[in-house]
Order: C-alpha cells, then sequence, then structure tokens
C-alpha cells in the first residue's frame, strides 16, 4: 500500500505539475499573442491617424509655403520702396541745384529773347530805311 500511496501521490504531483505547466504555458501563449498582435494594432491606428491627417497637413505646408512667398515678396516692396525714399531725401541738394540751373536757364532765355527782340526792331527799322531810299532815291 504504500507503494500504491507513493504511486498516487506522484501521480497527484504529476497532475499539478502538468496543471502548472499548462497554465504557465496557456498564460506565456495568451501574453505572446498579446504582444504579438499589440504592436500591429497599434501600427494600424497610427497608419490610420496618418491618413486621416496626411492631406489636410499637406494643405497647410502648402498653404504656408504660399503665404510665406507673398510676404517675401511684400517685405522687399517695403524695403525697396524705403531705400527709395531714403535716396529721395538725400537728393534734395540735388534737387535745389536743379531748380538753381533752371532758374539761371530762363533767365538767359529771357534776356536773349530781349536782346534779340531789339535787334530784329533795328535790323527791322534799318531794312526799312533802305527800302525807303530804293524806292525814293531822292527824299
Amino acid at each position: 500500500m504504500d507503494d500504491t500511496l507513493s504511486v498516487f501521490v506522484f501521480f497527484l504531483a504529476f497532475l499539478f505539475l502538468f496543471f502548472c505547466f499548462f497554465t504557465v504555458t496557456d498564460k506565456f501563449t495568451e501574453s505572446m499573442y498579446v504582444l504579438a498582435n499589440e504592436p500591429s494594432v497599434a501600427l494600424y491606428r497610427l497608419q490610420e491617424h496618418v491618413r486621416r491627417s496626411l492631406p489636410e497637413l499637406v494643405q497647410h505646408k502648402t498653404d504656408m509655403q504660399s503665404w510665406e512667398e507673398q510676404s517675401q515678396g511684400a517685405i522687399y516692396t517695403v524695403e525697396y520702396a524705403c531705400s527709395a525714399v531714403k535716396s529721395m531725401t538725400n537728393s534734395s541738394v540735388y534737387f535745389k541745384n536743379i531748380d538753381g540751373l533752371l532758374r539761371q536757364a530762363i533767365s538767359m532765355k529771357e534776356q536773349i529773347s530781349s536782346s534779340q527782340g531789339r535787334r530784329k526792331r533795328t535790323v527791322d527799322s534799318g531794312m526799312l530805311k533802305e527800302a525807303g531810299e530804293k524806292h525814293h532815291p531822292g527824299v
């Protein structure tokens, strides 16, 4: 009977170990399954998110690039206008010079015109005297 009891205890121990091994392998298999599938589920969700949000992000990027180009053009225009205004304020000396030269030119033109007017009158009166002497030689 001792043999039977020892066989029975051995059999119970074997069953207990088998059950523990089965439970451990079952839990291990379940853990491996969860670990194996969890990253794929996360990657699938990530892929879904990217697929939904990517077109909108691309549109925003395109819009931002367009706005950047427009603002760069506006900045260049403003800087060019500022430099033009600065150069205009620096050129007031030249405009004053031009004004003085124009006034001198107008004055000279008036002097030339008045001297030509006097000369023309003297030439015209001289021509009238000569013409009168030709028509009336003895007068």
